[in-house]
């Protein structure tokens, strides 16, 4: 099916939907929809590395597709001001170029990240206020205010001549949720009632039962829980959590402890929230430098590195490596946030490391201290009544959440679930819908301060390196192709010192005999020498250790 779109822009009847990254994986969204010659995008987002991207902390889906297409881009649409859904625009706007549109906190986060950039100031931020309308290309845009883990959640209806889409960006139904508005389900049902052709739908929390729980419920939890405790307290929670920093200030001034914020992204996210109108009336947050001042009774602590990352406030104290705030036997460590896929081993990591020095840890596990914000499997069925689409197309999703999302969209009397993962062209109108091409759909990783594909040969070796270590030869030959001396070899990352000698020379040996085995005229050619030593060394030490290193031969003719 490829070549579908190489001849030209959505037709004026079409309505296209393209998911370039989040559909096949919780994270790094992009989403695209065509229609009348233009495309809309709607969220822009970043995952992060892990152990098998090493020294990648950034990874991003590759815009090539609608970088190509620039001039059709009618400009994106930020649901959010999650990582995941606005974190690649400070890196690869350039490759877009066009306007964004935002509700102010949303705004106001994403210009403090383009405030580091060189381009910041080329960027057209359209700030939209809260259940705004507005009109971009060809697409009648409208947001619709829900719940979820940050301020100012957005749906966004989409309206065009070939039918209406509803994209609910992630969301939750809260009765509670402290911070900001609650969604809006009259509206909601009035959007379904005038009809709707597609949902295109949060996955995260399909196979969750019932309901997602309260931000309210997590407030009364956490003010009981902190209350037990003597000792200085450390809460672990997303530092987008409004509501959640919200909560623990409210905390700490009931149990007349001071609440400390301890990670630059808090205090950015303070700052944004401030700005519009959150987080105004609560006690005023000290710095960590104030930390070690105030006796341990008297202090609460807001820390970044929930999920264990490595520079990250929380993973630095429990190492000792923290500059200015250091947790002692007997405190504790409240870990108000759910385990992000993939972050499993840091966080066990993270909890040793505090247990072995005496900290107690509390998990979700063991108290309420945390919700989702994504939807169970009640609050998807209510969607689902509200909205009543013609059409569900799951996103945000590994694809086992998006084939169970899309069985319970059959059971809740959709008659067109359609499964869609990165790169999946799907035709929504007119007719049936349907996958109609398969489009170029990579991932970029910021490596130091460049760019790259993931798949770069350059994250290969690394990643060879890693698990196998390296192996280096010089290989000194005469013009005949005759060995001048025993060839020098550096092995890293294989064997331990004490057999070093022993696998060298048994090497060494190896690389001897596989040229003495070549023909005269293979031994003139530098190509064949240098490559049938380079098998030579991997074969090697394959057979002595079972490991097989990234090679390199340096040969020399002298």
């Amino acid at each position: 099916m490829s070549g579908y779109l190489d001849t030209g822009a959505p037709g004026s009847e079409e309505l296209l939907f393209l998911p370039l990254g989040g559909a096949g994986e919780i994270g790094m969204n992009l989403n695209l929809y065509g229609h009348d010659g233009q495309w809309l995008m709607v969220d822009f987002g970043i995952t992060f590395g892990d152990e098998t991207t090493p020294g990648v902390d950034v990874i991003m889906p590759d815009p090539s597709f609608i970088a190509e297409r620039k001039g059709d881009l009618a400009g994106l649409v930020l649901t959010h001001a999650h990582e995941d859904h606005l974190g690649a625009v400070p890196y690869l706007w350039p490759e877009i170029e066009c306007p964004i549109y935002a509700t102010p906190f949303t705004a106001s986060v994403l210009q403090r990240k383009l405030a580091e950039t060189s381009f910041g100031h080329r960027v057209e931020i359209n700030v939209i206020p809260l259940s705004g309308k507005f009109s971009v290309g060809p697409f009648d845009v409208e947001l619709i205010t829900i719940t979820h883990s940050i301020p100012e959640p957005n749906a966004v209806v989409l309206r065009t001549s070939s039918g209406t889409v509803m994209h609910t960006g992630d969301w939750k139904l809260d009765p509670d949720p402290l911070v900001g508005r609650s969604t809006d389900e009259q509206r909601l049902a009035e959007v379904g009632e005038e009809g709707v052709l597609a949902m295109v739908c949060d996955s995260t929390n399909v196979f969750v039962p019932g309901t997602s729980g309260s931000e309210g419920d997590v407030r009364e939890n956490l003010m009981e829980l902190v209350g037990k405790y003597e000792k200085r307290v450390a809460v672990a929670c997303f530092a987008s959590n409004v509501a959640r920093l919200e909560t623990i200030a409210r905390v700490g001034e009931a149990h007349d402890r001071s609440v400390a914020l301890v990670g630059r992204s808090l205090w950015r996210i303070y700052e944004s929230a401030k700005e519009n109108g959150y987080l105004t009336d609560i006690p005023s947050f000290i710095t960590e430098k104030d930390v070690g001042y105030l006796p341990p009774e008297r202090v609460l602590m807001i820390c970044t590195g929930s999920q264990g990352e490595p520079r990250a406030a929380l993973p630095r104290i429990a190492a000792g490596d923290h500059p200015d705030v250091d947790l002692c036997e007997g405190d504790v460590v409240v870990f108000s946030s759910r385990v992000i896929p993939g972050n499993e081993k840091a966080i066990g990591r993270l909890h040793n490391k505090l247990t072995m020095r005496g900290i107690e840890i509390v998990t979700a596990k063991d108290d309420d201290v945390h919700v989702s914000g994504h939807p169970a499997r009640d609050e998807l069925v209510q969607m689902y009544q509200w909205i009543n689409p013609k059409i569900a197309v799951p996103v945000h999703g590994e694809a086992r959440h998006m084939i169970a999302h899309a069985k319970l969209a059959r059971e809740c009397q959709v008659p067109q679930p359609i499964v869609a993962l990165n790169g999946s062209m799907v035709r929504l109108a007119p007719g049936r819908a349907e996958i109609v091409d398969e489009v170029f759909s990579d991932r970029l990783a910021l490596d130091g301060n460049r760019l790259v594909p993931l798949h770069s040969q350059a994250i290969k070796d690394r990643r060879r390196m890693t698990y196998h270590g390296t192996a280096v030869a010089t290989v000194v030959v005469d013009a005949k192709g005759r060995l001048v001396e025993d060839p020098i070899v550096t092995v890293n990352g294989v064997y331990d010192a004490e057999d070093e000698d022993e696998i060298k020379q048994e090497v060494i040996d190896a690389v001897a005999a596989a040229i003495d085995d070549l023909r005269p005229d293979q031994c003139r050619d530098d190509s064949t020498v240098g490559e049938i030593s380079r098998l030579a060394v991997r074969r090697c030490i394959r057979a002595l250790c079972g490991k097989k290193p990234h090679t390199e031969i340096h040969l020399v003719r002298v």
